[in-house]
């Protein structure tokens, strides 16, 4: 599942984000989501959110799956 629109995006899913300096390259970092960022309901660029790993911030790119 893509990671553009905010709703498929739950808090403690499994996804695959871009981080800020990765953007150029487009490689994937996975993790828990622990906040959702992103307010409006779609982003084309991806919902941008907060990894209960180290805090990382990214974009969503794919939904790996939910707990």
């Amino acid at each position: 599942m893509n990671g553009q629109t905010r709703s498929n995006i739950k808090i403690g899913a499994l996804v695959d984000i871009v981080l800020k300096k990765d953007q150029p390259t487009g490689k994937l970092t996975r993790g828990h989501v622990k906040r959702i960022l992103t307010k409006s309901p779609n982003h084309p660029h991806g919902i941008k959110v907060m990894l209960v790993e180290d805090d990382m911030v990214g974009r969503v790119q794919e939904i790996v799956g939910e707990n």
